[in-house]
């Protein structure tokens, strides 16, 4: 079930301006302030969003505290848009204004989420579902291209084979277990043992208590493993792998130990960064509309409570996703 926060009926009036959050340093949650700014205009191949829900992502936080790849401040966070078209750039003929989008904006540059209005590029979004709300819909694009770009176009994932996901309740890995098993794969995720019978309710065939267990013991004769957690249980998961198997992770940092100890064990090992991608969001957005894949949404916040989402994201242990709405 969805919590939602309380919200407000004012609206902005002045179709020129928009709220936006911005940061003017690097730092706590508290950095994070609402502001009013020109509402952009887009350019050649891009559309203006008006955005409905945008998602929380790890990445989101990690920027606003440590600049990464948008360097110093001020800038606007947040690369998942749930919304409808505003206008459209020169060029563009896949969407017009009214048609319901939804997408990543390209990753890591391109964010800017956080605002009552994005310009993208028209490729980075895809038709939203029917079958989803915009809130809904603004918990899927990275999480779900992270999963797709993994166990789709990475590891081709086969029916039959066996996945393991690694922090399978999480943003990522909720989205990561139904996709497998809508490929035909058996699913062994970890997970905190309280997390079970979500887990088991996504489909997933086997769940092994992280805090208790040896997921070598667990799990074996694996095809592939989803890597969405680093640290030990990573190296330590190259062991359950069948010879020729593939670890693919979420998380480029720190991999050369891995890629040594994938080498001795005669498995592979690879690493992505999410790309933005219409092909993807558009088999990601025909799951959901057969039904096959639900994303999981924690709670809402309205936009200027932004600062308050960062807080509870990163206190950890929410099963899903984090969504602020921009619509009031």
């Amino acid at each position: 079930m969805t919590k939602t926060t309380n919200t407000n009926t004012n609206t902005n009036t002045n179709t020129n301006t928009m709220r936006a959050i911005s940061q003017d340093a690097l730092g706590e949650p508290d950095v994070l302030r609402e502001v009013e700014r020109e509402r952009p205009e887009p350019g050649v191949g891009q559309i203006l969003v008006a955005v409905h829900a945008a998602g929380i992502n790890p990445t989101d936080w990690q920027h606003r505290r440590l600049g990464l790849f948008l360097g110093e401040p001020p800038f606007t966070l947040g690369w998942d848009v749930s919304g409808v078209v505003e206008a459209v750039g020169l060029g563009v003929s896949l969407f017009q204004p009214g048609d319901e989008v939804f997408g990543m904006l390209p990753y890591p540059y391109g964010a800017g989420a956080y605002a009552e209005y994005v310009t993208g590029p028209v490729r980075a979004f895809a038709a939203k579902p029917a079958a989803l709300s915009h809130v809904e819909a603004a918990a899927l694009p990275m999480v779900a291209l992270v999963a797709w770009q993994t166990l789709v176009d990475t590891a081709h994932v086969q029916p039959g084979q066996r996945v393991l996901v690694l922090g399978a309740a999480g943003g990522v890995g909720h989205v990561a277990v139904q996709l497998a098993k809508a490929r035909g794969a058996y699913v062994i995720g970890t997970a905190s043992a309280d997390k079970r019978d979500f887990l088991l309710g996504l489909g997933v065939d086997q769940v092994i208590d992280y805090r208790t267990a040896d997921i070598v013991k667990e799990a074996q004769d694996i095809d592939v493993v989803l890597d969405l957690v680093g640290g030990a249980d990573r190296l330590r998961s190259l062991e359950t792998l069948r010879p020729g198997g593939v670890l693919v992770s979420s998380l480029p940092v720190d991999f050369d130990e891995v890629t040594r100890r994938a080498a001795e064990l005669g498995v592979r090992a690879t690493n992505i960064v999410v790309e933005h991608d219409q092909a993807g969001m558009a088999g990601i957005a025909a799951l959901a509309e057969a039904d096959r894949l639900h994303p999981h949404v924690a709670a809402t916040y309205p936009l200027a409570q932004a600062a308050k989402a960062h807080t509870d994201a990163e206190a950890g242990g929410a099963t899903g996703k984090l969504v602020l709405t921009a619509r009031r």
